[in-house]
């Protein structure tokens, strides 16, 4: 129900003003896990509230700053559910990542606003220019959690932070490696905010900015 770059030319989307929605390089390489069942589930929790994670510990999805606005939000929005919206988060992550790497803009544009998605749609059309295609794959999402929270009048905006090893190869047209590596993963931390409007016949949540963490 829910549906809400990150490695390669950094250069070129520096340009575009696109260098947040790359991540950021923490500087630890690894190599390749293999690849993990990552399907996101939707378990029922309370609200706003600490929830137990596969360990049975009390972890909280957010950030002790993000309460207030999360409490505001689901005061507004009845059917919110805050561990839902963080595994929708997740979901979209990898979603929108992958439509990019593709260049499928028809995906991104129910994905997205319209200022990201032209943004996108300008990056996509660089590396075309440029002959490369990008070869990347999210290999894992460490952790996700909500870092702030607003409601303003009806519009909610909730930002989370997600901390991810990405696998990113650039090629050329003919297939050959030009940038990244087929056999590291890179640590990327990023912050991405989400809006949508409370209370509207149109349950999306839409990817509105993305930053470095």
């Amino acid at each position: 129900m829910f549906y809400v770059v990150l490695l390669a030319m950094v250069a070129a989307f520096l340009a575009l003003r696109l260098y947040s929605v790359l991540g950021k390089r923490g500087g630890h390489e690894q190599p390749l896990p293999r690849p993990a069942d990552e399907r996101v589930s939707a378990p029922a929790t309370r609200t706003v509230e600490n929830v137990p994670d596969t360990r049975g510990v009390t972890v909280r999805p957010f950030d002790s700053g993000a309460e207030s606005g999360l409490r505001a939000i689901a005061a507004a929005e009845s059917g919110f559910d805050i561990t839902r919206f963080v595994d929708g988060s997740q979901a979209a992550y990898r979603m929108i990542l992958e439509a990019f790497w593709r260049g499928d803009e028809q995906a991104l544009a129910g994905l997205v606003t319209p200022d990201v998605q032209q943004a996108f749609a300008e990056a996509i059309e660089a590396h075309r220019d440029a002959g490369h295609v990008l070869d990347n794959r999210l290999v894992v999402i460490e952790r996700a959690s909500i870092v702030s929270a607003a409601l303003d009048g009806r519009e909610a905006r909730i930002a989370v932070r997600f901390d991810a090893d990405i696998a990113a190869v650039t090629r050329d047209t003919d297939g050959n490696v030009v940038a990244g590596s087929t056999s590291d993963a890179v640590e990327t931390h990023d912050v991405w905010t989400f809006t949508r409007t409370v209370k509207s016949a149109d349950p999306n949540w839409l990817l509105a900015d993305t930053d470095e963490a």
